[in-house]
């Protein structure tokens, strides 16, 4: 017979490389999504619910991870007190609104503590007084339902969060266009790639700026004519 589940809260996490955490936050999510490539990008990149707060957050630092039952915040509780400076919260009840994850009493103490910032599968609530904290915080929900502390829980362990998986240890970036889990595996070739990925684009404004043609500089002339895709200098019911 098997076992039941039970609840559970590890106080450490697999730290990442703070150097190269440092070297990730000085990019957008944009830029490391197409680092990490065409398919781990995808699978690492939280849906368009997932937003920002407030205009113009950012963050970026290692995952501390917490399952709450649903109508139930026990688990964020139990993060914050494990949680150490520039640490992200990932929490989740499954995405739904039934009892608020997070509030202002919360992220008071979590800014005090000096956390990266929260991302919230799942409601928020008390916005305005979390916009004047000037906390970094993404939500995929807002809902005042007042949440139980009962349990069970789960801190610290791998999770699924807005449809990606996050590690105890992970790297999660935040922005405006949305929040990005880094695998601890892949930060090393994200941040390199993302870093050439920057330099590139410097040379393509520096182009650009000199006046040249986007669609040339870009080389979509070349990518245009491999593909074997037709242009023709008239209006497509042909010329009047």
């Amino acid at each position: 017979m098997t076992a039941p589940l039970k609840s559970v809260i590890y106080k450490r996490i697999p730290r990442p490389d703070p150097e190269l955490v440092a070297r990730a936050a000085r990019f957008g999510v944009a830029d490391l999504h197409e680092g990490l490539g065409e398919i781990a990008g995808r699978m690492c990149l939280m849906s368009p619910a997932m937003a920002p707060i407030s205009p113009g957050q950012k963050l970026c630092g290692p995952a501390v991870t917490a399952w709450n039952f649903p109508g139930d915040n026990l688990a964020i509780h139990a993060a914050l007190y494990v949680a150490e400076t520039g640490d992200v919260l990932v929490l989740t009840n499954g995405g739904g609104h039934q009892g608020a994850l997070w509030g202002d009493v919360a992220c008071t103490y979590a800014r005090r503590k000096g956390l990266a910032g929260t991302v919230v599968h799942g409601a928020m609530r008390d916005v305005d007084a979390i916009r004047e904290l000037d906390y970094p915080v993404w939500s995929t929900a807002v809902s005042v339902e007042h949440p139980k502390k009962r349990g069970p829980v789960a801190v610290n362990v791998p999770l699924v969060a807005d449809g990606v998986l996050v590690e105890p240890g992970d790297v999660v970036v935040g922005d405006s266009d949305g929040v990005l889990v880094i695998p601890r595996a892949h930060l090393l070739q994200t941040v390199e790639s993302a870093e050439k990925r920057a330099a590139a684009e410097v040379e393509f404004r520096r182009r650009i700026g000199e006046g040249e043609v986007l669609f040339e500089v870009l080389g979509m002339d070349k990518v245009i004519a491999d593909l074997g895709i037709e242009i023709h200098d008239c209006t497509w019911g042909g010329d009047l």
